[in-house]
């Protein structure tokens, strides 16, 4: 009776861990194939805003964005 319960929260947590193991892979691969801003993206949002952006600009906001991901 305790080996079952034993074997029961041993293969629980090592599903768990295999579960977040493979999501996380799985997340990484999505967000490197469709990162989720471009630099078209953030062009349009500043002239949204009101200004015109420059290369240098947009070279900026795209690598501060990167550095958070």
């Amino acid at each position: 009776m305790l080996w079952n319960l034993l074997y029961l929260l041993i293969g629980v947590v090592v599903g768990a861990v295999a579960g977040f193991l493979v999501a996380r892979h799985l997340m990484q691969k999505q967000l490197k194939e469709h990162p989720p801003i471009n630099e078209q993206m953030i062009k349009a949002m500043m002239t949204q805003m009101g200004r015109t952006p420059s290369q240098k600009q947009v070279n900026q906001m795209m690598k501060s964005m990167n550095k958070f991901m």
